[in-house]
């Protein structure tokens, strides 16, 4: 339903007809309306950042509260529930696995170096083995979002899948809000291309200094995906609307194979797009024409937030997935020369991509080709 306003010229009133006291106050109410508009729209844009301080790309940034989010690992298929804490500047990412048998509770940097495991979903861990699984959606959503500092609990062996996308971590991102903290940001500026390849399979980060830009590209013998590619600049406003409802996808004809494996015991309609022979077998159809490769960027992304400390470059990933990912970061993390800190971009470039501020069918469907 559409509904127009305005005045229609034969019957408004001509201003000369008015009282003059009036005209007076109604320029005074159209003046208050201006101005209340204008505040109501500074305090939306300013919302979650503390008075007194203005934000800019180089603060860092924590959450203002806690929130919590409770679903189902989609390789354990056990429940679990994932909460977002604040943190203090410099902390990081870190994950916090409690809920442990008879055991401590343990905590892991969302670091590179963590990474245990990366067959299926990326896995991070310590001396003592592997802590917690299924980690890249809810480090996207941090990163997408702009998050430096956040402690990250899990009261289950895997981070729960949700939907099968970031949307669920973005949502609660928002409900706890975002605040800037008294201290800099420093980026990770890629100096001179680092390159790994295996088989038809490439991943290469190059300088760009206007933030992190992800290009991927998969190629599937399958007629509902074929060759497809996507390239973003990771910013806050772009995450959401293009990227973050981009759910995890399987094949049904792998579906023995994972579960005799131990894996996908969680996957369902409800959390992952079930590609058939010829169809998508979800009743609610695609969310993107190319959300197979949006995904696929949803992942890049997460990886690559365990660089421990916002990227300026530009990451190109042609059939890769998470051991790709991994392995390029390591390579680029391992050359010294390759990469330098920074706390502020080029004079004069702005940085981007970094804190600007149907049925429920038990059908596990997730390809091994797939991560």
């Amino acid at each position: 339903m559409g509904v127009e306003f305005g005045l229609v010229a034969s019957t408004a009133p001509k201003l000369e007809c008015i009282p003059s006291r009036w005209v007076a106050i109604i320029v005074r109410e159209v003046i208050l309306l201006a101005w209340l508009g204008r505040k109501v729209w500074d305090e939306s844009m300013t919302r979650g950042v503390p008075s007194g301080r203005q934000t800019t790309p180089q603060d860092q940034t924590t959450l203002r509260d806690h929130a919590s989010v409770t679903g189902i690992g989609v390789h354990s298929g056990l429940p679990v529930t994932l909460t977002l804490h604040p943190a203090e500047a410099g902390t990081g990412i870190v994950f916090l696995r409690c809920g442990i048998d008879g055991q401590p509770d343990r905590e892991v940097d969302a670091n590179f170096r963590s990474v245990t495991a990366t067959e299926f979903a990326t896995v991070l861990g310590d001396a003592s083995g592997p802590a917690i699984s299924t980690t890249e959606h809810v480090l996207a959503a941090l990163h997408g979002l702009g998050v430096d500092n956040a402690v990250v609990e899990v009261d289950g062996p895997e981070v729960p899948i949700m939907d099968g996308s970031a949307a669920a971590f973005v949502a609660a991102i928002d409900q706890a809000g975002v605040v800037t903290l008294p201290a800099r940001r420093r980026y990770i500026q890629v100096l001179k291309p680092v390159r790994v390849a295996k088989g038809d399979s490439y991943g290469e980060l190059r300088p760009h200094a206007r933030g992190l830009r992800i290009e991927t590209e998969i190629v599937f013998d399958h007629p509902l995906i074929g060759h497809q590619s996507f390239a973003i600049d990771v910013e806050p406003d772009v995450f959401r609307r293009e990227l973050a409802r981009a759910r995890t996808f399987g094949f049904m004809r792998d579906v023995a194979k994972l579960w005799s494996a131990g894996y996908a015991l969680g996957a369902s309609f409800e959390n992952t797009v079930v590609i058939a022979e010829n169809r998508v077998l979800n009743p609610e159809g695609m969310r993107f024409a190319d959300e197979f490769v949006r995904h696929k960027a949803i992942d890049a992304i997460g990886d690559l937030a365990l660089s421990g400390a916002p990227l300026l470059g530009a990451y190109r990933s042609v059939r890769g997935g998470h051991k790709l990912n991994h392995a390029v970061l390591t390579a680029l993390m391992s050359d010294r020369s390759a990469w330098t800190y920074v706390e502020m971009p080029e004079p004069g470039r702005r940085v981007r991509g970094h804190a600007d501020l149907a049925s429920s069918l038990a059908a596990p469907a997730y390809g091994p080709d797939v991560s």
